[in-house]
C-alpha cells in the first residue's frame, strides 16, 4: 500500500499535465498543419513575420506570395501563420 501512496501523486500530476499542456498543444499543432495543407491559390494570408499578401503559386514545400506592390516572394509553407477571411 505504501507504493501506491507514492505513485498516485505522480500519476495525478502526469494526467494533469496531459490535459492542461500536452493535449491542447497537439490540437493546436493539428489545426495549423490542416490549415497549411489546405492552402490554395488566391488565399489572403499572413506570415509568421507579419507579411500580408495573397498566394500566387503553391509548390511542394514552398508558397509564392504576391505582395501589395506587385512583388512576388517565396516562403516556406510552414511560415504561413493564418489565412485571412474577409467578413
Amino acid at each position: 500500500m505504501e507504493g501506491l501512496g507514492t505513485i498516485l501523486p505522480l500519476l495525478l500530476m502526469f494526467v494533469l499535465f496531459y490535459f492542461l499542456l500536452i493535449r491542447p498543444q497537439q490540437k493546436r499543432q493539428k489545426a495549423i498543419s490542416k490549415m497549411q495543407n489546405e492552402l490554395s491559390k488566391g488565399d489572403r494570408i499572413i506570415t509568421i513575420g507579419g507579411l500580408h499578401g495573397s498566394i500566387d503559386a503553391i509548390e511542394e514545400g514552398k508558397v509564392v506570395i504576391l505582395c501589395g506592390d506587385g512583388s512576388r516572394l517565396t516562403y516556406d509553407r510552414n511560415a504561413i501563420r493564418e489565412v485571412v477571411t474577409s467578413d
